[in-house]
């Protein structure tokens, strides 16, 4: 079934434009551009706009002519922005990663505009923007964002974070540096590349024959937190074997009718989320689930009636994530969640 609206992370408006990233001048056309905008990062965090009672915040973009000024009167060093990526760093502190070009008309200034990432130090970002309240991390973020600037915020989140785990080369262990303006990193010892990863995982609404749904509560979360079943593929593995698998082994249930839904990026640190939903193969297998008593507690089947009636003492996920999203697709309309319910 192809849904009309994506899940919340994968709605994203951008022009990727990856033949620009191999432009030699490419940073250097950036700068040069009045029209270029720069999302900054700080510690896993990305610069807001003041947050105003009734006014939803956006992202702080700014233009590199005015991050450069604002940085010269500190009296700080952007050494990777003003180098570019030959800058040769492996830490992110520095880092610049061209984003691509924002498709829609949020704002006439930002419009069609090139967008890079770049990551700031304590220094550069206090003195970009001190009030700490305005640097904000994605899990926070995303449900006040727009689709562009939740978009653009979990590629940026993405990106740096595969640059912050892959500083080293695998093969044999010498420093990496970025190249083709952030989306791969070359070997300083053997000039071999490294590319950025994504781990699939699947996630999946499990239903039974009376349309109720399987929900679990992970060993690492706070009690009466449930969400939706899910976890890694394994190497060599399908993705519906993947489901299989793993409701199996969480809740000891096996399924039938396992079908594809939708997907959603999930930075943290580097997943794709491939949204499934699949049906328990009986009544009395439904009736028999039990939790692995390592990663899954606890597990319960809940009518739309029941879920209804035990919210908000139960959490469950926010709407900004897939679990959220596939969880409110099932329930037939929002669910206001606990505040603890935030999470794939």
């Amino acid at each position: 079934m192809r849904e009309s609206t994506p899940p919340p992370l994968a709605r994203a408006r951008l022009d990727r434009d990856g033949a620009a990233r191999s432009a030699p001048d490419r940073a250097a056309r950036f700068d040069a551009d009045p029209s270029a905008r720069v999302l900054l990062m700080h510690d896993g965090r990305a610069l807001l706009t003041e947050i105003v009672e009734g006014v939803p915040p956006v992202l702080d973009l700014r233009s590199p002519a005015e991050l450069a000024r604002l940085l010269d009167a500190a009296g700080t060093v952007d050494a990777a922005g003003a180098a570019g990526e030959e800058a040769g760093r492996t830490d992110v502190h520095g880092l610049r990663v061209y984003l691509g070009r924002a498709l829609d008309d949020e704002g006439a200034a930002t419009a069609g505009a090139p967008i890079e990432v770049r990551v700031l130090d304590d220094a550069d970002a206090d003195a970009v923007e001190p009030e700490a309240a305005r640097w904000v991390g994605l899990r926070q973020a995303a449900p006040m964002l727009s689709d562009r600037d939740s978009g653009l915020f979990t590629q940026a989140a993405a990106i740096v974070n595969w640059h912050g785990a892959s500083a080293f080369c695998p093969r044999c262990g010498a420093a990496t540096e970025p190249i083709e303006s952030g989306w791969s990193r070359r070997c300083t010892n053997d000039g071999g590349q490294v590319f950025p990863r994504t781990d699939p995982a699947v996630i999946v609404l499990v239903t039974d024959a009376d349309d109720r749904v399987l929900l679990g509560s992970n060993a690492m979360w706070q009690s009466n937190r449930f969400s939706l079943l899910a976890g890694f593929v394994e190497p060599g593995e399908s993705l519906e074997s993947a489901v299989v698998r793993e409701i199996g082994e969480e809740a000891g249930l096996e399924v039938v009718d396992v079908e594809y839904v939708a997907s959603q990026p999930w930075p943290f640190p580097a997943s794709l989320m491939l949204g499934f939903t699949a049906r328990a193969v009986s009544a009395e297998a439904a009736a028999a689930v039990t939790p692995d008593g390592e990663e899954i507690l606890e597990l319960r089947w809940f009518s739309r009636a029941e879920l209804a009636a035990a919210l908000p003492e139960v959490g469950v996920p926010g709407r900004t994530s897939i679990a959220g999203w596939l969880l409110e697709r099932w329930y037939g309309g929002p669910i206001e969640s606990s505040p603890q319910g935030w999470g794939a």
